[in-house]
């Protein structure tokens, strides 16, 4: 695609995954707080699982960000599933998830592991103003954590959510699905 012809098209410039976040949280109810530092209720994660759902295009070729045609996210907030969308496409992390599955942490990286869910982004968290001390989390979507018990109906999960800290997870014994080919 050219990007001048898709620029000279658009009645108004591109707008941030961010911006497109924030119309999105409006057309909620729930507008983002303006505040630095307080929770967004929609987020840019939730903008980029739109663009891998295809709801969205991105007009940036940055990996780091995402721009938007304004009348398409527009088109986006008017839709009568919006709010199970951004519910479907709310990022969780790892502890996070394994409380919403109600098992331990260490049973949700077994998932992880056997690759029963997959996280399609990750962001850094810093500990203190080093770089030094920062790590990588993943996230997942609610949606994929939801869908992680009725796809293994193999697992025992009254077991898997009655062990206690300390004991090897029953899924230690499991095997991961070999990769498609």
């Amino acid at each position: 695609m050219n990007a001048g012809a898709i620029r000279a098209a658009m009645p108004s410039p591109a707008i941030s995954g961010s911006a497109a976040a924030d119309r999105i949280a409006d057309a909620l109810g729930t507008p983002n707080p303006a505040t630095y530092g307080e929770r967004a209720n929609v987020t840019a994660f939730v903008v980029r699982r739109f663009v891998d759902r295809g709801l969205l295009a991105d007009l940036s070729a940055n990996p780091d960000g995402t721009l938007h045609h304004p009348g398409q996210v527009d088109q986006v907030c008017r839709r009568q599933d919006l709010a199970d969308l951004v519910a479907a496409d709310t990022p969780l992390g790892p502890e996070q998830a394994a409380a919403r599955l109600r098992v331990r942490r260490a049973d949700f990286d077994w998932m992880v592991r056997l690759g029963w869910v997959r996280s399609p982004q990750s962001i850094e968290v810093r500990f203190g103003t080093s770089r030094a001390g920062a790590i990588d989390v993943a996230l997942y979507t609610t949606a994929s954590v939801d869908a992680i018990v009725p796809a293994h109906p193999e697992a025992d999960w009254e077991q898997l959510r009655a062990v206690e800290k300390g004991q090897r997870s029953p899924l230690a014994s499991l095997r991961p699905a070999p990769a498609p080919a």
